[in-house]
């Protein structure tokens, strides 16, 4: 008998060159009985998966086994609702606006003016008139809805 064609197949297959079906006729070439002597050599490459299966395979208890032997009884699942899946980016929310907040009145109460000077000229005043601010930081004289000469423009 003529088996060139499985000598071709062999060739392809160490140079890796075979597809997942031709590997399989390989397979199942030297899975039968008779199988040349030449080719004999190179059955127990091919067959060994089968076989390997078939011998080493799990029990149906193996599980219960394993279990008993690290303690742990089965684990159930559990469903996370949507608020609990977010409360990590709530937490750094809320962490982000208490910086922005502690920022922001650090930097309130140190641009605050000395309350006996004047924010126009710089002279002392006795008392600061209370009453509500439009801007902290203004010291513009003129009216701002007056098209004037930009004061530094020269």
């Amino acid at each position: 008998m003529d088996y060139k064609y499985i000598e071709q197949l062999l060739e392809r297959y160490w140079l890796c060159e075979t597809t997942l079906e031709e590997e399989k006729i390989l397979r199942t070439f030297f899975s039968q009985e008779n199988v040349p002597v030449s080719l004999l050599p190179y059955k127990d490459l091919f067959t060994y998966e089968v076989a390997d299966v078939a011998t080493n395979r799990l029990g149906e208890d193996f599980d219960r086994k394993m279990l008993e032997l690290t303690g742990e009884s089965t684990v159930k699942a559990r469903t996370i609702s949507l608020n609990q899946r977010l409360r990590p980016l709530f937490k750094a929310a809320a962490i982000v606006a208490i910086i922005l907040t502690l920022g922001n009145a650090m930097q309130v109460a140190l641009n605050q003016p000395d309350p006996n000077t004047n924010i126009a000229d710089g002279t002392q005043v006795e008392e600061m008139k209370k009453g509500e601010s439009v801007a902290i930081a203004d010291t513009m004289r003129q009216d701002s809805m007056k098209i004037t000469e930009a004061p530094f423009i020269k």
